[in-house]
């Protein structure tokens, strides 16, 4: 999630061909709850991880992401939390 234009976001993921809707965050409001930005005149936002059940509680927070590792990193906790 980002703050960019969700048309554009959505254009760009069906160009990199993702399942999956992206959501922006265009008032800032996620952001700033999940320690993404200090504040909502913020210009960009940190890159963060967070893992939410189906009912929103946080079940996993990365406040630091390397891009390289950080995908198996998530499984492996999830699948460590999880147990599947």
């Amino acid at each position: 999630m980002s703050f960019g234009d969700p048309d554009k976001h959505q254009r760009w993921a069906n160009n990199e061909g993702f399942q999956f809707e992206l959501w922006t965050d265009d008032d800032k409001t996620l952001a700033v709850t999940y320690n993404a930005a200090d504040d909502a005149s913020a210009f960009v936002a940190d890159r963060v991880t967070v893992v939410l059940n189906e009912v929103g509680d946080l079940m996993l927070m990365y406040p630091e992401v390397s891009t390289g590792t950080h995908p198996g990193q998530v499984l492996d906790d999830l699948t460590l939390l999880l147990g599947e």
